[in-house]
């Protein structure tokens, strides 16, 4: 990769990286079903009027912005509302690469390779360890709410596959108007479980610090972050650009350390571990035999 790209995607990691300490920021003063409506909102208006639509069929905007937008984020920020360490939650959310593997085979048909298997393996101990070690730093319910945040990105990444399909499209355009999707069923959602009181007082003391958190959310999170992956990957095969996303837990633990002083207990660092080297077999394994047969 060239030098400028590799910063690239350098930033992108640190962008997303961030994104779980802003929306501890953000979930603190707005209703976490509310903040993803005025996450979505603030995306797609006004980009929308400066991409063009993508020519694809309605069911595959509906089915990724359903997925990986509300269904994600809904879990996610409730979550984090919850009290799920932020840094913990960047870490928990990569086993979406795992859950990906699971509705492939189920869904596509996809076969496994064994180091494919004995990451799964690896990463599940993981989780074991963390939900474990639950209590007052991790409610239990924050931690399943992220584990289906993960499966939520997992389906997305199905969709995503489906939408390559049609042959190569603007892939940040797509993000945009797919935006259109989450507002509605996430403000229904508002409505329902949050409550029309606990919006209107959000909205009557919207802060700076809610705006930040929001615009962060939508610009730089969604827009910036998608539109230089989608780069990257348009220039690079994604065995080359995925292993970035491995240092985006290092950023969001060192932030949500520094931010918020929380400290990973015991077996939070032997389930790091474990999830961490899961994810680096599911990805590295493969190269590295390639590598070592051209070697012989």
């Amino acid at each position: 990769m060239r030098p400028l790209d590799i910063g690239l995607a350098l930033l992108v990691v640190v962008v997303w990286g961030l994104n779980f300490a802003v929306i501890r920021t953000g979930v603190a003063e707005v209703p976490p079903l509310l903040l993803g409506a005025l996450r979505f909102i603030l995306a797609a208006c006004p980009a929308i009027f400066l991409l063009r639509r993508p020519e694809l069929p309605l069911r595959l905007y509906l089915a990724y912005g359903l997925s990986i937008s509300v269904g994600q984020f809904a879990f996610l920020f409730t979550a984090i509302h919850l009290g799920m360490p932020s840094g913990l939650a960047s870490l928990v959310l990569q086993s979406q690469a795992f859950f990906t593997m699971l509705f492939a085979a189920l869904w596509l048909k996809e076969g496994w390779r064994g180091s494919q298997l004995a990451g799964l393996i690896l990463a599940a101990g993981g989780l074991a360890l963390i939900g474990w070690s639950h209590g007052a730093s991790m409610p239990l319910a924050g931690f399943l709410c992220t584990l289906a945040a993960a499966s939520m990105w997992a389906t997305g990444n199905i969709v995503t596959r489906a939408v390559a399909r049609h042959g190569p499209i603007d892939q940040l355009a797509f993000v945009v108007w797919a935006s259109l999707v989450p507002p509605l069923p996430f403000l229904a959602l508002s409505l329902l479980l949050e409550g029309p009181t606990a919006i209107a007082a959000a909205l009557s003391r919207f802060s700076v610090q809610s705006f930040a958190a929001v615009a962060y959310l939508a610009w730089a999170a969604t827009l910036l972050g998608y539109g230089l992956w989608t780069r990257l990957l348009s220039r690079y095969p994604a065995n080359q650009v995925a292993p970035f996303s491995l240092l985006i837990p290092i950023v969001g633990l060192s932030t949500g350390w520094l931010a918020f002083g929380e400290a990973l207990q015991p077996l939070h660092f032997a389930g790091t571990a474990l999830l961490m080297l899961g994810l680096a077999a599911n990805l590295f394994t493969t190269r590295l035999r390639a590598w070592a047969k051209a070697r012989q």
